[in-house]
């Protein structure tokens, strides 16, 4: 999950520290909510199926296990065939969306070169990012990671290559991303030659309704997880939009529109690192959730649950220190040379609107794990709730009342505050009705 979060963080680091600078990582930024989306779907059908296959694992179905590997293979290539024909076609309505602006004629050129080439890319991330799950949960987590790994890697070294020695500027940064992305769908595709728990058959391929409503189902909260965060991204650059130029620095200067959508889009980057990581250690529990939840073991079930919280809240206790007393070195990192109101901004997002980090993991966590237990209507609404049902009304709220881009940031913290009210509620829940 980290490797896989660097595709856009990598991108953004040598973005930042090319000749496009704090155009091109707000351009990056305007764009980055659609390959969120793709991989939104790819865990829709991934996750889901992951899920719906620990379960016939554990109830010993096999031939409802192989079928759920085989239909979302299949519902893979259906989403990524729409999605890349969606992305060619309508680019100019998607940049819009996510706060593209053609007044700004660099940010937004840059944004649309950036746009078109990771379209012809999605099929092999949405495949390969989708079939990782399936080959965790058939119990080859090593090569699910090498599958990634190699990817990332592949992009890292590319990624300078093309911007600095040819000279591409942010179409290096994509086509980069799309060529690593080629790899791993490769190597997810070749482990059908050794899978342990599953065959690929033209039965198990031909779309079953009842195994795609239930894997769908099970999906449900990996995909309004990440919609969530497409959501944020589109409301707060729009919220930029308006309200930037009326937001003053300390200096007395605007802080205006690409300074504030760089900012954001560097924010969200480091934050996707952190519940990369979050929803890593969540999703490695599955297998072993899904399997004891089958075979009615909850006491396993529970201490599962136990070991993964516990991590997590470390995982988020490091990460708001880091959040908290060195926001200038994280900011650093993504380019220097900048203005003194970029970086104030900077700081502003890591400690405020980065404030409630630590309550953010054990909500993310705790979707996955009610997920895991075929709790799919709690894991959606915990979801749903602390990106869209909290934070898009709080930050629109505040955005109109204080008209400025800095106060709009502390609706995060409230967001997370009341969404982890919420998951501890139903996690409870869930655990007394399973008794």
């Amino acid at each position: 999950m980290i490797v896989a979060a660097l595709y856009n963080i990598v991108d953004q680091i040598f973005i930042g520290w090319s000749e496009a600078g704090a155009f091109g990582n707000a351009a990056t930024n305007i764009v980055y909510p659609f390959t969120v989306i793709a991989l939104a779907f790819a865990l829709l059908v991934g996750d889901g199926v992951a899920a719906f296959f620990n379960l016939s694992l554990g109830a010993k179905d096999k031939d409802k296990a192989n079928k759920a590997i085989g239909n979302g293979l299949i519902l893979l290539i259906i989403v990524s065939l729409l999605l890349t024909i969606i992305g060619l076609i309508f680019d100019k309505q998607i940049l819009s969306i996510f706060g593209g602006n053609p007044n700004e004629i660099e940010c937004y050129q840059y944004a649309k070169d950036y746009l078109r080439i990771i379209c012809y890319g999605l099929p092999f991330y949405i495949i390969g990012q989708g079939l990782n799950a399936s080959i965790r949960s058939d119990g080859s987590p090593k090569y699910a990671m090498i599958a990634t790994v190699v990817g990332a890697i592949s992009n890292i070294i590319l990624d300078p290559i093309f911007i600095f020695v040819f000279k591409m500027s942010v179409k290096g940064a994509a086509i980069a991303t799309v060529i690593g992305q080629a790899l791993t769908f490769i190597l997810s595709i070749w482990y059908f030659k050794k899978s342990k728990n599953f065959k690929i058959t033209k039965e198990s391929i031909k779309l079953d309704k009842e195994v795609c409503k239930k894997a769908i189902s099970l999906g449900l909260a990996s995909l309004i997880t990440q919609l969530a965060i497409v959501v944020i991204i589109a409301v707060a650059n729009n919220l930029v939009g308006k309200y930037g130029y009326t937001t003053l620095a300390s200096s007395g200067i605007a802080y205006g529109v690409v300074t504030p959508l760089a900012v954001i889009g560097i924010c969200m980057k480091v934050f996707g690192i952190v519940i990369s990581i979050v929803i890593g250690v969540s999703l490695g529990g599955m297998p072993i959730i899904g399997y004891n939840m089958g075979a009615g073991n909850l006491d396993r079930v529970k201490e599962t649950i136990k070991y993964i919280l516990i991590t997590n809240f470390i995982i988020g206790l490091i990460a708001f220190i880091l959040f908290e007393f060195f926001p200038t070195f994280i900011i650093n990192i993504f380019g220097t040379g900048n203005s003194l109101e970029y970086l104030e901004y900077a700081k502003y997002c890591l400690r405020i609107f980065l404030g409630g980090i630590i309550l953010t993991c054990i909500i993310k966590s705790l979707s996955i794990l009610l997920q895991s237990m075929g709790s799919s209507l709690k894991s959606t609404l915990l979801a749903l709730a602390r990106d869209v049902l909290f934070f898009v009304p709080a930050i629109i709220t505040i955005a109109s009342l204080s008209k400025s881009v800095v106060t709009m940031l502390w609706s995060a913290i409230i967001a997370d505050t009341l969404a982890f009210i919420l998951g501890v509620f139903l996690l409870k829940s869930e655990l007394k009705t399973k008794q």
